[in-house]
């Protein structure tokens, strides 16, 4: 078994949407847990939220959420980010994913080539989470004496 590292975004009352829209984006299988299943709140208001959702694609991306409860204090802010990164082979993809995340969202980076050699983008879904797109170019070939 592997350690694998999720994203694990928190929404107040839209998590079932948002990850609707990330499945639009990447694909893949969506699962949903609503408080109700799981007994875990007694709050009438609270049922149908998401307790727990997880998107898992066949390229094995994997992505996490659920809805804040009303109890709990939640403050959308800018303290993350989620990176999808891949080789120069995976170009069309990334560009494909990076295509439907902007749309009704913002970019704050275009997609272009970066001082590095990558091609690099930042946006801001219409969610208000913040994404990080790198695309490897081709490794760079060193001559004798660097």
């Amino acid at each position: 078994m592997s350690i694998r590292l999720n994203p694990y975004l928190g929404f107040r009352d839209n998590a079932k949407e948002a990850m609707e829209f990330y499945q639009s984006v990447f694909g893949g299988e969506l699962t949903r847990s609503t408080f109700a299943e799981f007994h875990a709140s007694e709050d009438p208001s609270e049922q149908e939220k998401t307790m727990h959702a997880a998107l898992t694609t066949p390229s094995g991306l994997s992505l996490m959420a659920a809805d804040t409860p009303n109890a709990m204090e939640y403050t959308p802010g800018n303290n993350y980010s989620v990176s999808l990164s891949g080789e120069n082979v995976d170009d069309v993809e990334l560009t494909g994913y990076w295509t439907k995340l902007i749309d009704g969202g913002s970019v704050t980076m275009p997609l272009e080539v970066a001082p590095w050699g990558d091609k690099f983008g930042m946006c801001v879904d219409k969610f208000g989470v913040a994404w990080l797109v790198n695309i490897a170019g081709a490794p760079q070939m060193q001559t004798a004496g660097e």
